[in-house]
C-alpha cells in the first residue's frame, strides 16, 4: 500500500505507511531490529548504512549514518521509549528532524502487517522534513527495500 499522508485536524502532523509483508512477525522483527539485517535495507533509494550501535530495549539507543547518493553522511539517533517483541516498537528520532514512530507488526494469516506512523509536534514541523527530505517518498522507498529484503528469503 501506498504512503498517506493524513489532513484531518488530529493527524495533520503523521505520516502513515502500511504493507502486508509475506514473512512471520517474528522475522519482520528480527529485520527491524538486528543491526545485521537493518543495515542492509534502512533508508531511500541508493543509501547505505553504517550502524554504530543498536540496543533494541526501552531508553536503549540506535546510532547510525545513513551514507547518501550525493555523497552526504546523515546521522541519525534514535531512542527506544517502548519495545515489546515482536509486535511493537516506539521510538523518538531526533534531534533534528524530531519526530516519534510507532511500528505496529500484526500476524495475518502466515503473513505480517506493518504500519508505521510518524508523529510530528506541529503540522509544520512535518511539512518542513516532507519538503527537506522528501520524507513520504523515503518512507515508501524503505518500506519496499525492507519488502525486497524478505523476499530474497524465499528465493
Amino acid at each position: 500500500m501506498s504512503i498517506i499522508k493524513n489532513n484531518s485536524a488530529i493527524t495533520d502532523r503523521e505520516i502513515y505507511a502500511e504493507r502486508i509483508l509475506n514473512a512471520s512477525r517474528e522475522f519482520v522483527w528480527k529485520v527491524w531490529t538486528k543491526p545485521e539485517h537493518i543495515a542492509k535495507w534502512w533508508g531511500p533509494d541508493g543509501f547505505t548504512n553504517t550502524i554504530e550501535t543498536m540496543n533494541v530495549k526501552n531508553d536503549g539507543q540506535w546510532k547510525f549514518i545513513m551514507h547518501g547518493p550525493d555523497s552526504i553522511d546523515y546521522r541519525n539517533l534514535i531512542t527506544y521509549i517502548e519495545v515489546k517483541e515482536p509486535e511493537l516498537l516506539i521510538y523518538e528520532h531526533g534531534p533534528s528532524p524530531k519526530f516519534v514512530v510507532t511500528v505496529i507488526i500484526n500476524e495475518m494469516n502466515g503473513k505480517t502487517k506493518l504500519s508505521v506512523r510518524m508523529a510530528f509536534d506541529t503540522a509544520e514541523l512535518l511539512n518542513n522534513t516532507v519538503e527537506t527530505f522528501n520524507a513520504i517518498e523515503g518512507l515508501n522507498q524503505t518500506l519496499g527495500k525492507l519488502e525486497k529484503y524478505i523476499l530474497a528469503f524465499d528465493s
